[in-house]
């Protein structure tokens, strides 16, 4: 597992950070928005921003005052990789302990 996805799972163990991607897939976000969709304040959701950021997950802009949040565009792809290469394998090992089974055939089947 490469260290970004490793940053990226880490991220997204906490409920309100997958909350605020959620929000973010929507359209881009100012952090006032985000909080007043949340059930935390302001501070606490630029701190999960922060850590969104991070592991590259987020990007933001300053527009004058405010800072827009978004998706990284290429946030979760590390992630992505790693999860479908993992997935490959089980299913590949799966495969193949049915097959070594069918070979021996089920103890019914003598």
């Amino acid at each position: 597992m490469s260290n970004q996805s490793a940053l990226a799972l880490d991220a997204l163990g906490d409920p309100s950070r997958r909350h605020i991607l959620e929000l973010l897939a929507e359209r881009p976000r100012a952090v006032g928005e985000l909080a007043a969709a949340m059930p935390i304040g302001r501070p606490a959701v630029s701190k999960h921003l922060k850590v969104l950021e991070g592991a590259g997950l987020v990007d933001h802009e300053s527009r004058g005052t405010r800072n827009l949040y978004a998706l990284a565009p290429d946030g979760l792809v590390d992630l992505q990789q790693w999860l479908v290469a993992t997935w490959d394998t089980t299913l590949s090992s799966f495969a193949t302990y049915v097959a070594q089974h069918q070979e021996k055939g089920s103890p019914r089947d003598r």
